[in-house]
């Protein structure tokens, strides 16, 4: 199993920006996909932004333009870099990990908050 640990929500302002880290327990080219998800009290877990060991890359509409996905191998860390951030950016944000195949493993989640 690969253990994910999230770090680097918070509380900003409307406008502001947030880096949100994920490290994995294990060398990250052995995973293949590495997403980022968001959950708001109410809704589903929905697809933020996602990358693979070949570099595709996807973003949710809803954030194309103002958040970028990235992956520093050496540190076997997924980055998601939020900027011009919005309320209803607010919630929940976890990191998965789809490995060996089928095999999948989720992060303990990092409450992100946009606020005035």
């Amino acid at each position: 199993q690969v253990q994910l640990v999230e770090s680097g929500g918070g509380l900003v302002q409307p406008g502001g920006s947030l880096r949100l880290s994920c490290t994995a327990s294990i060398n990250i080219l052995s995973i293949y996909y590495m997403g980022w998800y968001r959950q708001a009290p109410g809704n589903q877990r929905e697809l933020v932004a996602s990358i693979t060991t070949s570099s595709i890359i996807d973003y949710a509409d809803s954030v194309k333009g103002r958040f970028t996905i990235s992956r520093d191998n050496a540190k076997n860390t997924v980055y998601l870099q939020m900027n011009s951030l919005k309320p209803e950016d607010t919630a929940v944000y976890y990191c998965k990990a789809i490995f060996g195949g089928i095999r999948t493993s989720w992060g303990q989640g990092t409450q992100v908050t946009v606020s005035s």
